[in-house]
């Protein structure tokens, strides 16, 4: 399988979730992924790099103010006719009913797990994304 670069759209509003984000995602999830990373800390920075990017996946804080990362998934799934994946990071795992409302790709739960994010992220860029 060769070796293939992913571009993943981090958002939050604060910086320090969005490095926690990266760390616990990677450069390199899996063998063959690699993935570059571009940043927003607000819904209008989000829209501006899903049109002059190729964004492969989104990885959403879902607890953000004042834009949350569920809402935010749900107006790009809306606005746009191939919207990237998602996934969203939220607080509570009962909140997972309504990332699935907001037709969210994956969800994953604060504190991030390493093991788990990177599992995750490679299997959504895997089986769910167009083969480069």
């Amino acid at each position: 399988m060769s070796d293939r670069l992913c571009t993943v759209l981090l958002y939050s509003d604060d910086p320090q979730v969005r490095d926690r984000m990266r760390l616990a995602v990677g450069t390199r999830p899996a063998a063959d992924l690699r993935i570059e990373f571009v940043e927003a800390s607000t819904y209008a920075e989000c829209v501006r790099l899903v049109d002059d990017y190729e964004i492969d996946l989104m990885l959403l804080d879902g607890e953000a103010s004042p834009g949350g990362g569920i809402g935010i998934a749900r107006q790009i799934k809306d606005d746009f006719d191939e919207a990237p994946l998602t996934c969203v990071v939220i607080a509570r795992a009962a909140d997972r009913w309504l990332a699935a409302y907001a037709e969210v790709d994956a969800t994953l739960v604060h504190p991030l797990d390493p093991v788990a994010a990177a599992a995750t992220v490679t299997e959504l860029l895997r089986t769910h994304a167009p083969a480069a």
